[in-house]
């Protein structure tokens, strides 16, 4: 097998292409065994370790997840098969019920023929790098299986959701009665959970997009397609919009007017209520260094310092964790409140922003202001070699942009994790500016990178 088989965020690819259901069977054989060899499991009364197993709507996750599931239960390890839950309800309820393990089938935003495979550890924590690489040596590994009464068990349970629901509608504290919401589910995990978890707390929501078959994910809806809701939003005279992708794990918004409100503003709008309250552990947030130039301007005005990390919501937890610090995110919509989630959660994001409009008594459109989004400009230079980002050509001319852009605009040269190009970012105060300076950068990438 060539290449690291887990991306950023767990194993992901075509269904029956790369992910087959032999794969994922041996997946679930190679993670029990890694865990448990490392001494993760924990001691329960059956001397067997358990498993919380979900997954998304996607008609290729009904055959994958029976293969993980026996996967999972021929290296000795019990499961529960929750059903088609979100991401952040399968890393929750493997904290809430002492799991040993979580597994989540999906592939969050991709197209449908896609599915993907995420692991959590006991706690609902992603599984680090470390481990992961050793699940993928494992694979050819499939001795010392149990036999007899040895190996695991499998029952479903699927009104474990509901524990799910309670603890979202019990972290806020106000009621959002007099708000209407429309909520775009993408035909996804958040199609019951997205609209029940805002009823239950008061908000009049209508629905979009909410009706999956297997089939329909993501399909010109959800948080990549939403030109459906800024549509419902007018039609319905709605407050807000929100939009969720096919695994729940992120959240954008749309205002009153229809304008929309990306993770940056969402993070920010979140963070700046947290100080007001005096609730913001470090007087930090920690975002990603995609986070538009404009967030972290706003938050120096507020006096809220601002950590960058990696592209990925496992790596915003990682800072998080490292600093103690309670809410970080990114500009797609995974915003991570620790005091409440392990993992980006969509539903429990939307439930705070609306929470912090009622709060507030303000409109989406006016919290929404306080970032000023800086025009930003994305090139991708293919076919080039993405470790000569280093050579002093390329270092030089971004110094030397760097320099003409000043306090108002930025670069960033970022290798892409799974293909042989370089993404080139601009800022700039202009659309015009930041467009001719990374049109010159990457000619520059192209020049001196080129295999």
């Amino acid at each position: 097998m060539s290449g690291r088989l887990f991306g950023t965020d767990g194993v992901r690819g075509l269904a029956n292409g790369l992910l087959t259901a032999e794969l994922a069977t041996n997946l679930g054989v190679a993670a029990a065994q890694v865990l448990g060899e490392r001494g993760e499991f924990a001691k329960h009364k059956t001397d067997r370790p358990f498993a919380i197993v979900g997954r998304d709507p996607r008609a290729s996750g009904e055959f994958l997840q029976s293969a993980i599931c026996a996967g999972l239960a021929s290296a000795g390890v019990d499961v529960i098969d929750v059903g088609v839950v979100p991401t952040p309800a399968v890393a929750f309820l493997t904290d809430h019920t002492g799991a040993d393990l979580g597994v989540m089938l999906s592939a969050s935003h991709n197209p449908m023929p896609d599915n993907g495979i995420k692991f959590f550890a006991r706690g609902g924590i992603k599984l680090d790098d470390a481990i992961e690489d050793a699940i993928e040596d494992h694979l050819k590994i499939t001795n010392n299986l149990p036999t007899g009464s040895g190996v695991g068990r499998i029952r479903s349970d699927h009104d474990l959701i509901e524990k799910y629901l309670h603890h979202l509608t019990a972290s806020i504290s106000n009621s959002l009665e007099g708000i209407k919401v429309v909520i775009d589910g993408a035909n996804g995990s958040a199609s019951l959970v997205g609209p029940e978890v805002l009823r239950r707390a008061g908000a009049q929501v209508v629905t979009i997009h909410c009706e999956p078959d297997g089939l329909n994910i993501n399909e010109k809806c959800g948080s990549t397609h939403m030109e459906d809701l800024f549509a419902a939003v007018l039609t319905h005279g709605a407050d807000v919009g929100i939009a969720h992708d096919g695994d729940a794990d992120r959240c954008l918004a749309v205002d009153a007017a229809g304008n929309f409100v990306d993770g940056d503003q969402i993070l920010a709008i979140l963070t700046t209520g947290r100080k007001a309250r005096n609730e913001l552990v470090g007087n930090t947030v920690v975002a990603t260094v995609m986070s538009n130039l404009g967030f972290n301007i706003a938050m120096r005005e507020q006096g809220i310092e601002v950590i960058s990390a990696a592209v990925g919501d496992r790596y915003v937890l990682e800072e998080m964790r490292k600093g103690g610090f309670t809410i970080g995110g990114e500009q797609s919509g995974h915003v991570v409140l620790s005091e409440f989630a392990t993992t980006g959660d969509g539903a429990l994001t939307a439930l705070h922003l609306l929470s912090e409009m009622k709060r507030t008594g303000k409109s989406l459109a006016e919290l929404a202001s306080l970032v000023n989004k800086l025009p930003q400009v994305l090139i991708n230079v293919p076919n080039v070699d993405k470790t000569a980002v280093a050579k002093a050509e390329v270092s030089d001319a971004v110094v030397r942009m760097e320099k003409e852009l000043g306090e108002t605009g930025r670069v960033l040269l970022r290798p892409s994790g799974t293909e042989p190009l370089i993404r080139v970012m601009v800022e700039a105060a202009t659309t015009q500016q930041a467009q001719a300076v990374a049109q010159e950068l990457a000619q520059v990438v192209a020049k001196h990178c080129a295999l």
